[in-house]
């Protein structure tokens, strides 16, 4: 109370007259009076406010605590519904679900890195990159679904093993993308690898947990939807870390893929074994054993009529999802169109084809769907009709509608050819045509992309030329089609 005394030195303790004593014990009057005196009011308002803070806090970690127990079990009751629970199809839709969370929450990672699509590159660049997205695929068909077939009958395990190997390889990523190390490139490339091989071997393991009640079509569209869930919190979780460091979600997709492979290694053990391996509908199919060292085209002629039709139209739905990412890329970077931001078409364009992506993803989950070759067909005179359209009445929502097709268009063609390489192929040769169909429609989609970069920047004659090439392999489907049946 020193501060308050006019003289330099403060009388002592006691003083009569001192100016500093009588504050000291509080008595009225004295210049230290509201500091003495607030003192304690200021602690209680202090401590009431932490408590009031507190009670909130515990509040809201209740409420949140409450909603993910509460979306944790509707989650487990939709991938439970139609007896999935009794044949292991919902342990593989979970499993599913925290794959894809992983696989995003790797992407999120690795976004300006090796995941960049380097649009803003000239064109010779983005055709480097093309090439490179066909890397994995160069061991995924020849190497590692004949291994997967091989190993069927521990189908647990190679799930697992392709976990596994991705959570190694995000812990070294972790620490290649902060060094800025020559592993991650090489990194990298072996969880596109692993990726790619864990979908062709649970592609192949869902027909022997297919329930009676439900089609193929509606089971892997099932998969698909657990995945957007599991995309969706992956990314947004390590789109939160990434805030702190890209090595922090990399240890995030670590931690999911050690999760991951404890969830494949605990899957039913019929996944390893033919028990249980029912026929779509209930009627016997004619699997297809297929020879195993025949050229490319010989393959493709010895797959069943339909898986062929399938494949082709596909194809073309790879074609044009190519196409539509690059050639409008450039398109928007250097001829936008008047009154509108590049940038915002294409976020336009893109938040359509996931839109469509998920509509597909809930139109296959109806639990009864037409056959898969007829719904491929109609969806894919639909995009090629959108294509029409916008090659002539070119504008931002043509665009729109363009992208939202195209996402239908894809989602909805994959699932019906999944369904009938499930359905048609025999289980001894089935990782190997998935295998295979991988890589050609990842062919296809790089030369849609090459068509895009290649071609002047017309709009007209951009999107002619990409409905003339998905007119063109609609009728190589026909005619794949009519000459198996006259077979």
């Amino acid at each position: 109370m020193a501060t308050n005394d006019p003289s330099p030195t403060p009388p002592a303790s006691g003083a009569p007259g001192s100016h500093g004593v009588p504050g000291s014990h509080g008595a009225p009057g004295s210049h230290g009076e509201p500091g003495t005196r607030s003192t304690p009011g200021v602690r209680q308002r202090v401590t009431g406010a932490g408590r009031t803070v507190g009670r909130g806090g515990r509040a809201g970690i209740r409420a949140v605590g409450t909603t993910g127990r509460a979306a944790g079990r509707r989650f487990r009751t939709f991938a439970s519904a139609d007896g999935a629970a009794d044949t292991g199809l919902a342990r593989l839709t979970e499993l599913h679900a925290v794959n894809v969370a992983a696989d995003a929450a790797l992407t999120v990672s690795l976004a300006g890195t090796v995941f960049a699509l380097p649009t803003d590159e000239a064109r010779s660049r983005v055709a480097l990159f093309l090439v490179l997205t066909m890397a994995p695929f160069v061991l995924l068909a020849p190497l590692i679904g004949p291994l997967l077939d091989r190993f069927r009958h521990g189908r647990r395990w190679a799930l697992g093993t392709t976990l596994a190997t991705r959570a190694f390889l995000a812990w070294v990523l972790a620490s290649a993308v902060v060094e800025d190390s020559a592993w991650l490139f090489p990194a990298a490339l072996g969880c596109l690898v692993a990726s790619r091989s864990y979908a062709v071997a649970r592609a192949a393991a869902v027909p022997r947990l297919l329930p009676d009640g439900i089609t193929l079509v509606t089971a892997n569209a099932r998969l698909n939807i657990a995945g957007l869930v599991g995309m969706a919190l992956g990314g947004g979780l390590a789109g939160a870390l990434s805030r702190i460091g890209p090595d922090w979600s990399l240890r995030l997709a670590f931690a999911v893929y050690v999760a991951a492979t404890v969830l494949a290694i605990r899957l039913p053990a019929r996944v390893d074994s033919t028990t249980g391996e029912v026929d779509v509908d209930g009627i016997p199919v004619a699997r297809a054993p297929l020879p195993t060292l025949e050229s490319g085209p010989r393959r493709l002629r010895a797959l069943p009529p339909l898986v062929r039709y399938t494949l082709w139209v596909t194809c073309g739905a790879r074609v044009l999802s190519g196409f539509l990412t690059l050639f409008l890329a450039f398109l928007m970077r250097e001829h936008p169109i008047p009154g509108w931001s590049g940038p915002l078409v294409l976020a336009l364009v893109a938040g359509a084809a996931g839109a469509g992506n998920a509509l597909g993803s809930v139109i296959g989950n109806r639990k009864r769907t037409p056959p898969p070759e007829r719904m491929a067909t109609a969806i894919a005179l639909l995009a090629l009709s959108a294509v029409i359209a916008t090659s002539i009445l070119y504008s931002v929502w043509a665009l729109v509608l363009l992208g939202l097709a195209t996402g239908l268009f894809g989602q909805l063609a994959k699932l019906c050819l999944d369904a009938l390489i499930q359905r048609e192929i025999a289980d001894d040769v089935r990782a190997r045509v998935f295998s295979w169909s991988e890589t050609i429609l990842q062919g296809f989609w790089v030369l849609g992309g090459a068509v895009g970069i290649a071609i002047p920047l017309r709009p007209g004659l951009g999107f002619g030329l990409v409905a003339a090439v998905v007119l063109l392999l609609g009728a190589v489907a026909v005619r794949s089609r009519r000459i198996g049946s006259d077979r």
